[in-house]
């Protein structure tokens, strides 16, 4: 991806993880620095850690059965990847984790904090909910992908997009970061050219605006939920990250 303008400082804040939880996690793996585009576990490898970011931005993405790469995610500092293999005997990543800037990351043993979690159920309730959401989003998108199509899923990204880094503004909501075309395909497991056709499509309709700067500004947020039948889910739900 091209992250020039995916600053760390930019983005929204991380859903609440306990300092008990971070310092617990950070105490039981090994940090290590990683350069950019190097991938911390790929899709079907056997998951033996999970992650703590502390620095950097990390995507993961799910590849589609037509080679296309689904982004699921864009994660940093304070963030936990991996995490869904956690309590599963002979479990394998279902998603790729792949630095797209270069970081810090600790790599925990799954097993390790298995055990350690087992000894404090406080922590383990806490770290469930925060998994618990996780695959509450990843369901959201799926869902929207499978039900509405590519256009749907175009619309849902720009409605989490919004939710992200939206702006309100007179005249509509700023996404105030510059995604390129490709990269917003990859949210949709789309190509380029259809993500091209259905911008101009909602440029032509008067929904959304391109800025010079390359960012969308969405006139019309009502119109795109209703195009999707949009539940209104919180926003701790309904956003990228």
């Amino acid at each position: 991806m091209q992250t020039s303008q995916l600053i760390e400082n930019q983005l929204p804040p991380n859903e609440s993880i306990s300092p008990e939880l971070l310092t617990l996690l950070d105490s039981l793996g090994a940090s290590r620095n990683v350069d950019q585009n190097t991938c911390l576990f790929r899709e079907g490898m056997e998951a033996n850690e999970i992650h703590l970011i502390k620095s950097g931005l990390v995507q993961v993405h799910k590849l589609t059965a037509d080679g296309k790469e689904l982004s699921m995610r864009i994660c940093r500092a304070g963030d936990i990847v991996g995490e869904l293999t956690l309590f599963s005997e002979h479990a394998t990543y279902f998603l790729t984790a792949k630095m797209i800037t270069a970081g810090e990351v600790v790599a925990i043993d799954k097993g390790l904090l298995e055990k350690e979690l087992m000894e404090d159920a406080r922590l383990t309730l806490e770290f469930m909910k925060w998994t618990s959401n996780h695959m509450r989003k990843f369901q959201t998108k799926i869902r929207d992908l499978m039900l509405n199509g590519k256009k749907g899923a175009l619309y849902s990204t720009l409605i989490r997009l919004s939710n992200s880094y939206g702006r309100k503004r007179s005249d509509g909501i700023l996404i105030d970061i510059a995604f390129t075309n490709q990269e917003l395909a990859m949210f949709c497991a789309a190509t380029r050219e259809s993500v091209n056709r259905m911008l101009a499509e909602l440029r032509k309709r008067d929904k959304i605006s391109i800025q010079p700067s390359g960012k969308i500004l969405i006139k019309d947020l009502q119109f795109l939920r209703d195009e999707i039948g949009c539940e209104n889910c919180p926003i701790e739900l309904c956003n990228i990250n």
